[in-house]
């Protein structure tokens, strides 16, 4: 068949336009080549179940903003197949919308499938279902998984194909990744690990997505994958193969919390510490875990005694502001890095030993700027040292930045960006919590605890995630007993019930009335629930209601670790007898009975009361109607006072809530975090004592302007609706130390303006932002400049220069820093 003229021009023009369009991806041992150009990467975790849509674009621009060139993220198997063959990318599951908007911005992405994910996520994000399939075994050489985990990669491949956005079909996807850390956890599998592996690189490369594979963690990951490394540190991290750059997938900007643990923080200097080290040390990519944590919604998003929240001290807090220091610090950071990039990956590398700790890199390679790096490793030993003829002073635990060799841009420990310290504002859109009017319906208990209603019965004590496949965090144990026949009793008699459980949480009630309930603590999930009660000559009925807070994530074989009352035993013990319940006739019953009418959705059907508004009653629903708060700033619901349960604006889902949970005091927390030294998550913690999670984000998405919102709380264990309230969250105060002839830039977020300036004063620091001591010298030259300069604009920029000593010229200072302190 002969082509027209015109088919033959479009069809030469679609080529070209294809070849325009197309990236080429490959890759050596010293770092990632994007169209055949060497390049560094800087790149940061953003999970976008974790957010909602409308604040991608958002969190992705300011990740731009703060130097990224890639955004980083899971696909979560469990939220995208919640059961088997039945999909779901909407709303925030929306992974080719996210991927697009990342394409938007200019980035890369790197497509981390798994699909087995850790990342805190219940289940490690594997679906529950899988469980009901027979042979099935986890992350091993086990063809039921390997069936299982074959579709859904395939799936998600097939999709981004479609939409075009792997990196050789014009799209931002430079890298994807096959399983997850499985390295340190597959010992106990044996060979068939080791088998595993090896199918996993081949089926990876099966699917010829003309992009790299990585596998991080996993040292025999066999060639062409490339195996990376996750870590609070990763510098001397080196690759299973001379031909594979040196990559760290994960630099854990912080820690996740759990319900019972106080909030944990890692310092600005460390982390940029551990970035400037692992470059210093010839890396070439390095990606922040997470550089926005965002929240934990739903119930499938927060793996075993995880908080709601996922704030993680990234530089992009939960709710999308950033957070200063360390957003602007690691801006500058990177900034420095881009300025050597060339002499970083490509050239020569000598080292040289100045002084006990104290290293120099120096990258030199012919026609570029040579670039260099100075270490100071020693935790409390600061240094002054000579290198090439110049003197630098390099802070114990810091790295100096030499872009040319000679002048230092950046140091890690030298901290000259704004401090800004986060406030929560009343609702100003009305008078909370005196305006919002309660209404309410009990949880429909009646039936279950008469041991009605269950689906099936069974004469063992059953596994509660095999049972439930994760539908609900609840499951009903009925059954009832007769004492009479049993032990010959003949009247009420004081006896014990006793309930082994494998939790997390246990209620329990006996002929109707709760008697108890229990939670397992430290993340211990085995307690033994006793309680003493009346029983009755005839037959009593049982019905003991288990909740999970979130799924097992991590270690060999987490799948087998049970839940619920598995196995029991269910004892009553009296004096001179025992009652072994646990192969009795048990009734199952999954989920609440308002789950299944779907109470949050708030039907016009369903019937409330508004009378005798009850508190510190457990399995109450309780609804109010309120009205969205002004402006642009995020917003949070402040649950002090409740129990333990879970909430929803307008059906969307906020997450579980537990505000009775009191943060531990183990480990201590402390006004002041130690950056020198290695970071562990208990090194810097705050809310020692506190409860574990008081405020929980309300997405502007989910709200309605104008007109009123519905916010509906499930509450469990019993609390208090009456003290609840919508805050804002805006920064509040904002520091800046400057050190001489450097500048610095002031700003407030999401349209504030700064009112005034409450500090100018030269001298060395005391105290911190927010609450400076009187010290040094107050400069009112500083102080009219900067208010000419700042006052009444959303951000400005401040140069510590000899005119604004003012009166301080003639001061006796051992510094000549400035210190500024503003309020938004």
């Amino acid at each position: 068949m002969e082509l027209s003229k015109s088919s033959l021009v479009v069809l030469i023009l679609t080529s070209i336009c294809y070849v325009v369009q197309s990236t080429e991806v490959s890759y050596d041992g010293r770092a990632l080549k994007i169209d055949g150009q060497h390049r560094v990467i800087i790149s940061g975790s953003i999970h976008y179940p974790r957010s909602t849509p409308q604040m991608w674009p958002d969190l992705i621009q300011k990740s731009k903003a703060g130097g990224l060139n890639a955004i980083e993220t899971y696909v979560f198997w469990n939220g995208h197949e919640p059961r088997q063959r039945e999909y779901n990318f909407e709303g925030n599951y929306d992974l080719i919308r996210f991927i697009k908007e990342i394409q938007n911005a200019g980035l890369y992405a790197i497509l981390r499938i798994g699909p087995y994910a850790c990342a805190e996520w219940n289940y490690g994000g594997i679906p529950a279902w899988l469980r009901k399939i027979p042979g099935m075994q986890f992350r091993t050489n086990n063809q039921q998984w390997k069936d299982e985990m074959q579709n859904f990669t395939t799936l998600i491949v097939d999709m981004v194909r479609r939409e075009k956005l792997l990196a050789p079909q014009g799209g931002p996807i430079i890298l994807t990744q096959i399983e997850n850390e499985y390295g340190n956890i597959m010992g106990p599998y044996g060979e068939e690990g080791n088998q595993y592996v090896k199918w996993c690189a081949s089926f990876a490369q099966s699917l010829e997505v003309g992009v790299p594979w990585i596998m991080c963690q996993q040292d025999n990951a066999p060639q062409p994958m490339i195996n990376t490394c996750n870590g609070y540190y990763c510098d001397q991290f080196k690759p299973n193969n001379p031909n594979s750059p040196k990559m760290w997938t994960e630099n854990w900007s912080g820690w996740f919390k759990a319900w019972d643990k106080p909030d944990p923080h890692r310092a600005a200097e460390d982390l940029a510490f551990s970035v400037a080290r692992f470059f210093q040390l010839k890396g070439s990519l390095v990606n922040y875990y997470m550089y926005h944590g965002g929240t934990n919604f739903g119930r499938t998003t927060g793996g075993p005694y995880i908080t709601t929240t996922y704030d993680y001290d990234a530089p992009l807090d939960e709710y999308g502001n950033k957070r200063q220091p360390k957003w602007g610090h690691l801006k500058e950071l990177h900034a420095a890095i881009y300025m050597m990039e060339q002499a970083l990956i490509h050239g020569d590398v000598k080292d040289v030993e100045l002084s006990k700790g104290v290293w120099a890199t120096k990258y030199i390679a012919n026609g570029i700027t040579p670039g260099c790096f100075i270490s100071n490793t020693n935790e409390n030993s600061d240094a002054t040292v000579d290198f090439e003829g110049a003197k630098y002073f390099v802070p114990a635990w810091s790295v100096s930045i030499l872009p040319d060799c000679k002048q230092e841009v950046h140091n890690t420990a030298k901290v000259n960006v704004q401090t800004s310290i986060m406030v929560k504002k009343p609702n100003t859109a009305e008078n909370e919590p005196n305006d919002l009017k309660w209404s309410w319906r009990p949880e429909t208990l009646r039936h279950s605890l008469k041991g009605l209603g269950g689906s099936f019965t069974d004469y063992t004590l059953l596994e509660q995630i095999t049972t439930t496949l994760d539908e609900s965090d609840y499951l009903w144990y009925m059954t009832s007993v007769d004492t009479k026949q049993y032990v010959g009793i003949t009247q009420e008699h004081e006896v014990t019930l006793r309930v082994n459980s494998t939790g997390h949480i246990l209620y329990a009630f006996v002929n109707g009335h709760l008697i108890g309930s229990e939670y397992a603590p430290n993340g211990n999930f085995t307690f033994m629930f006793e309680r003493k009660v009346m029983i009755e000559p005839g037959e009593n009925k049982i019905s003991l209601l288990s909740a999970t807070v979130g799924l097992k994530t991590y270690g060999s074989f987490f799948e087998q670790m049970p839940a619920g009352i598995v196995g029991g035993p269910v004892q009553l013990i009296g004096d001179d007898f025992t009652i072994d319940l646990s192969k009795n006739e048990w009734s199952y019953k999954i989920g609440l009975d308002g789950e299944k009418k779907k109470l949050y959705l708030d039907n016009p059907e369903d019937k409330w009361y508004d009378e005798k508004l009850p508190t510190k009653r457990p399995f109450t629903w309780y609804k109010t109607k309120f009205q969205a708060p002004l402006g642009l700033d995020p917003v949070v619901i402040d649950l002090l006072g409740m129990g333990k349960g879970a909430a929803w604006v307008n059906g969307n889902s906020l997450g579980r809530y537990w505000t009775s949970y009191l943060s531990s005091t183990n480990g201590g927390c402390r006004d002041y975090c130690e950056y020198r030294g290695n970071y562990q998550s208990q090194k810097c913690q705050t809310g020692c004592g506190e409860p574990s999670q008081r405020w929980y984000h309300v997405p502007r998405s989910f709200l309605k302007a104008g007109e009123p919102n519905t916010l509906i709380l499930f509450e469990e264990a019993g609390g208090d609706p009456s003290k609840i309230n919508f805050q804002t969250v805006s920064v509040g105060t904002i520091c800046a130390t400057i050190d001489q002839g450097k500048t610095v830039s002031l700003s407030c977020q999401n349209g504030q303006s700064i009112s005034k300036i409450d500090i100018t004063r030269f001298g060395e620091p005391e105290g911190s932002c927010g609450r400076f001591e009187k010290s040094g010298c107050d400069s009112n030259e500083a102080y009219f400049a900067i208010s000419n300069a700042c006052v009444g604009k959303e951000s400005c920029s401040i140069q510590n220069s000899e005119n604004l000593l003012g009166g301080c010229k003639s001061n006796s200072l051992t510094s000549k820093k400035l210190v500024v302190q503003a309020t938004c």
